[in-house]
């Protein structure tokens, strides 16, 4: 999630496991220690584009790196305290601060891992990206209410308030479970109503909110995959809404780039944003050189819309060279004012 979410979550966990006397400190410990994680982005290269891909939200944020993220963060405070700086320090002994430290830098990777990003949480032992599709990856519903809690609470100097503000959390996150499957099951309904049969579906909360979700499944027809991409408002208090479907081709390197050796670093490249994009790959256009523009499906600017966020674009006839990561964010001052209506039931025709 965003940077002040993830410093919010990190200080009410803190405050909510405070002793008398260390609130405020554990609160300012565990804001800016749950932001620590995403320095992960720092690892690029100018060479290859796809580097960042790899270890955003990786190694960094594993339950298995949680302890050695805490442990030597311990090291680096630990001359502070004899230092007229670290004096708030003092009154925390090295073990109670690494639970400290701990619990915050742990909420990191399992908050990301309630995104729709995908985040790496059993690494090394499993590459798998996890993403529970509850919440987005920025979302004032849950951020603003927690922040409000967790000024309370450091008023207070109360642990009770920030128990409160964690709880909160949690209620949020249910509610998106609770969303999620409800969208998921209107997903279905709504491609059985076309006659698709779904090899594959995913739903995905957009920005702000959970009342509206990005819903894609994929048909596959005489070996041609195609992607098929609404927008989904299960009804609250009123009746099922959608918006009408776009499709597009799955990728298929046999048809679409015929000619590129697999052991070739373009078509490597290829399949590293295969596992990062969990193979929700598709086929957008050719450039003017005829260079493939593959996209991740799961992501657009508006839910209703095929055109991903972001992509790869491939030269066939240069395969020695890595790719071009880009990103497709084109906005037009019809684009916000678009997500609110469709957020609201705006656009979007009663499903039945």
């Amino acid at each position: 999630m965003d940077p002040l979410t993830q410093g919010v979550v990190g200080a009410i966990a803190t405050q909510a496991i405070a002793r008398p006397g260390e609130h405020r400190t554990a609160a300012v410990l565990g804001f800016v220690t749950a932001t620590l994680a995403d320095l992960d982005v720092l690892i690029r290269s100018a060479e290859d584009p796809l580097l960042f891909l790899e270890y955003h939200r990786q190694f960094t944020h594993s339950l298995f790196f949680i302890p050695i993220a805490a442990a030597c963060l311990v090291a680096l405070l630990h001359p502070l305290r004899s230092l007229r700086v670290g004096a708030f320090l003092r009154h925390i002994d090295p073990r109670r601060l690494w639970i400290l430290l701990a619990v915050a830098y742990g909420t990191h990777g399992l908050l990301d891992a309630c995104t729709t990003y995908g985040t790496s949480l059993l690494w090394p032992l499993s590459e798998v990206r996890v993403a529970w599709n509850l919440v987005g990856v920025v979302d004032p519903g849950v951020t603003l209410p927690a922040a409000l809690l967790m000024i309370v609470a450091w008023r207070r100097r109360s642990a009770r308030w920030g128990r409160v503000a964690v709880a909160w959390v949690l209620a949020y996150l249910c509610l998106g479970l609770v969303q999620r499957e409800r969208a998921e099951t209107l997903l279905h309904r709504v491609a059985e109503a076309r006659g698709d049969v779904a090899t594959r579906a995913i739903v995905k909360p957009t920005l702000l909110n959970l009342a509206l979700w990005r819903g894609v499944w994929r048909t596959d027809d005489r070996g041609r995959g195609v992607y098929h991409v609404a927008a989904l408002r299960p009804g609250l208090f009123g009746p099922d809404r959608t918006s009408f479907v776009s499709r597009g081709a799955a990728l298929d390197l046999g048809r679409d780039l015929p000619s590129l050796e697999s052991d070739s670093v373009a078509a490597r490249d290829i399949e590293r944003f295969r596992h990062f994009s969990d193979d929700w790959l598709v086929a957008v256009e050719r450039d003017e050189d005829g260079r493939l523009l593959i996209g991740d499906c799961r992501y657009a600017l508006l839910p209703d819309q095929i055109r991903p966020l972001w992509g790869i674009r491939v030269d066939s006839s240069r395969p020695d060279r890595h790719v071009e990561f880009l990103t497709l964010r084109e906005v037009t001052p019809e684009t916000l004012p678009r997500l609110r209506r469709m957020i609201f039931g705006g656009e979007l025709p009663v499903f039945e």
